[in-house]
């Protein structure tokens, strides 16, 4: 068992996202080389941002934050980063 806090638990990946890319709330589609955070947030529910890799800038994933599945933060985040590869305007499951 980890020490940390859960409420502070956070997943980190790149990925490429394919054409169609990743929606956003504040720019709409991005696409190319991504950065990926899914983090949980104090509620039970999980937040998820994405930026392009190495930039400044966090935009939130359209339709994040979501409830988090029974599986955990880690399925959810990997099932994030399996709908950004494949691209077409991807969000989180809902």
């Amino acid at each position: 068992m980890s020490d940390h806090d859960p409420q502070q638990e956070q997943l980190v990946d790149e990925v490429k996202a394919r054409p169609g890319g990743a929606m956003t709330d504040e720019v709409g589609v991005i696409t190319g080389d991504l950065t990926i955070a899914s983090s949980l947030m104090p509620d039970g529910c999980a937040d998820i941002t994405i930026q392009y890799t190495d930039a400044d800038e966090w935009y939130t994933l359209t339709g994040s934050p979501v409830s988090l599945p029974a599986a955990g933060l880690a399925a959810l985040h990997e099932h994030v980063l399996e709908r950004v590869r494949h691209g077409g305007g991807a969000g989180p499951p809902r």
